[in-house]
């Protein structure tokens, strides 16, 4: 791929596409954002659209779709049973995957649930490179455990690492040792490990999982709905790969795999999920839950609208003017607030940018959610919806104790084909503002706490007149301005 060079020395990412449908924004003033996020219980989750500017909370099932896509969805047949679209979006991801089966779910967290009653049983161990919250909670309410085991890399906040998402293959084998294959249920890779900042393997480290999973008669798993940005990286990153095309790059990741499933949220842009799987066997062990939880076996809960929407978005998936969109923005943002020395996950990943909030805020003890504050000053500040990433987001033992985080994140996601750059300075200049006056920021403490998945409609108080504060610094040194 040829790097196009600004004759002026500006180093920017250049978009590849241009804009022909717009949705108009509102800034609401500060006194708003403030009562808005109180009234959210200081969770973004909770936040009303309509009082968010630059909504950077994720890159699920908010990503721009294509003009192929929006007409795609025109020839859509909603056939209840033996769907032509159905027919069309089977043949694309056997195309892609080389896997002969596939079963379709109404998105990501649907695929977990079916596996996890199939292949997770009481006392059972899940090896992964890192969890992600539904995933743990699928498998922990199946009886199972989650053993994370990403290299040490992954853990490191600043670096320069490639591949900060591979699994390390000494403590697999340690972990297969001590518990004995047959009590693991599966090893799951995670493409782009959402949790410590969207930070990808190589194929390299995959061939060599696959090896051991072969030693021992062990599933392999892969969670491929951050693919599309691993596959970027794989390509750019990995010397053994720079020759490939983005086709034979997946096709050499799925040739690893015994299953692959996906949140078509995430790959593919648009609003689904499915579970492509190699075994026969197991195709069949799991197709009875699909018309139970889901949808009959040709839809799967998914519109047929967006399922050819879908198969549009993974052929454009095999694009590599098109999978380069996200991280390039990314890596922009990452760029420009390291200048600032704002403290962020660096290498760039994929998925969005991710300030560190254990360092931007470490006056907060993780007792008070640092993360989460540093969330909801900076929606205050502008208006900007992230998502916290750290210690909200994981939940308590059994006994209450609290579990904290290995990171203490912010996520900047950056839909792909949503945001202008101007947009994305703006977000950078607020982020410059706030870390000015970070120390005017406090903690939260939870008033409504629910036992599962508490990140998505927990909610919390600060516990000072912080918030307050931090309005007054803003009006005096920004005045009007909203």
């Amino acid at each position: 791929m040829a790097e196009v060079k600004f004759f002026g020395g500006e180093s920017v990412p250049l978009e590849m596409h241009k804009v022909r449908i717009v949705q108009k924004l509102a800034l609401p003033p500060i006194e708003r954002r403030l009562a808005a996020i109180t009234e959210a219980g200081n969770n973004t989750f909770l936040l009303r659209n309509s009082d968010v500017f630059m909504d950077m909370l994720t890159d699920s099932g908010v990503n721009a779709m294509s003009d192929q896509q929006q007409a795609a969805m025109l020839v859509a047949d909603d056939s209840y049973a033996g769907s032509a679209t159905y027919t069309r979006l089977e043949s694309k991801l056997q195309e892609i995957f080389g896997m002969p089966y596939f079963l379709p779910a109404h998105q990501g967290r649907a695929c977990e649930n079916i596996l996890s009653q199939v292949l997770v049983s009481k006392g059972s161990v899940v090896p992964m490179n890192y969890h992600f919250t539904t995933t743990k909670a699928h498998i922990t309410l199946n009886g199972g455990t989650v053993e994370e085991l990403v290299a040490d890399s992954g853990l490191e906040v600043v670096s320069v690492h490639p591949f900060k998402g591979n699994m390390d293959t000494g403590k697999l084998r340690d972990v297969i040792g001590l518990h004995g294959a047959d009590k693991i249920a599966f090893v799951r890779m995670e493409a782009g490990t959402n949790l410590i900042g969207g930070q990808p393997f190589s194929l390299q480290n995959l061939v060599d999982i696959r090896k051991i999973c072969n030693e021992h008669g062990l599933l392999l798993v892969l969670d491929a709905s951050l693919l599309a940005d691993n596959l970027h990286f794989i390509k750019q990153r990995e010397a053994d790969c720079k020759a490939l095309g983005i086709r034979e790059i997946t096709r050499r990741i799925a040739d690893q795999c015994d299953i692959i499933y996906f949140s078509a949220r995430k790959l593919g842009c648009a609003r689904g999920g499915g579970i492509c799987i190699r075994s026969e066997e197991l195709y069949r062990r799991m197709r009875g839950l699909v018309p139970l939880y889901e949808g009959f076996l040709t839809y799967g809960g998914m519109s047929v609208r967006e399922m050819e929407a879908l198969t549009v978005g993974l052929e454009e998936t095999m694009d590599e003017e098109v999978i380069n969109q996200g991280p390039q923005f990314i890596a922009y943002m990452v760029d420009e607030l390291q200048k600032r020395d704002i403290p962020v996950i660096t290498p760039a990943g994929g998925l969005g940018c991710h300030i560190n909030a254990m360092k931007f805020v470490d006056h907060i003890p993780q007792a008070e959610y640092p993360a989460g504050a540093l969330a909801s000053a900076l929606y205050i500040a502008g208006g900007i919806r992230g998502m916290e990433r750290g210690t909200l987001s994981e939940q308590r033992e059994p006994d209450g104790r609290e579990i904290f985080a290995n990171m203490e994140l912010v996520r900047l996601a950056l839909p792909r084909r949503v945001f202008t750059l101007s947009q994305v300075k703006y977000a950078i200049d607020r982020l410059e503002w706030l870390y000015a006056n970070r120390r005017l920021i406090g903690g939260l403490a939870f008033t409504e706490e629910p036992e599962i998945l508490r990140f998505f409609y927990g909610r919390l108080k600060p516990v000072s007149d912080w918030q307050e504060k931090l309005v007054t610094k803003f009006r005096a040194d920004l005045g009007d301005s909203l």
